[in-house]
């Protein structure tokens, strides 16, 4: 594994808002962060995202499964792991995703593949039992 992928790695297996500090070791300056709910440019608005991030979490934490680099590129397969207290009753919710990175020393572009839906809108008290009921007419 490539130091810039092994980094990354490292990192967000220790996330957190003590730590956010380290994104610059990682990241370059001028990063390209896109997720299914933001785009960002550079390394202070993707710090600043984070911080907002752990500021309403009461938990999170990130399971890195597998990695898998060529030339430049890499893809991250990962499950996040959070609380928030107006989510699922503020009990774990795990949620399945992958990150596709670009980089050389470090990481300049990461697109982060998740299911929105699954992290946030199924977690609602209303909205949660309607979109389950979708989801499962949709697979019959």
């Amino acid at each position: 594994m490539s130091p810039a992928i092994s980094a990354f790695c490292a990192l967000y297996r220790q996330l957190g808002a003590d730590n956010l500090h380290l994104l610059s070791s990682v990241y370059r300056q001028d990063v390209r962060f896109c997720d299914p709910a933001h785009e960002l440019q550079g390394i202070i608005a993707l710090s600043a995202y984070f911080e907002g991030l752990f500021t309403q979490v009461s938990h999170c934490r990130f399971d890195i499964e597998q990695v898998m680099e060529q030339d430049g590129e890499a893809y991250v397969r990962w499950q996040m792991h959070f609380g928030h207290p107006r989510l699922g009753g503020g009990s774990d919710i795990a949620v399945p995703g992958v990150s596709h990175l670009r980089f050389d020393q470090h990481i300049y572009f990461h697109r982060d593949y998740f299911d929105l839906g699954a992290m946030l809108y199924e977690q609602l008290p209303l909205l949660g039992g309607v979109v389950r009921a979708l989801k499962r007419r949709l697979a019959s």
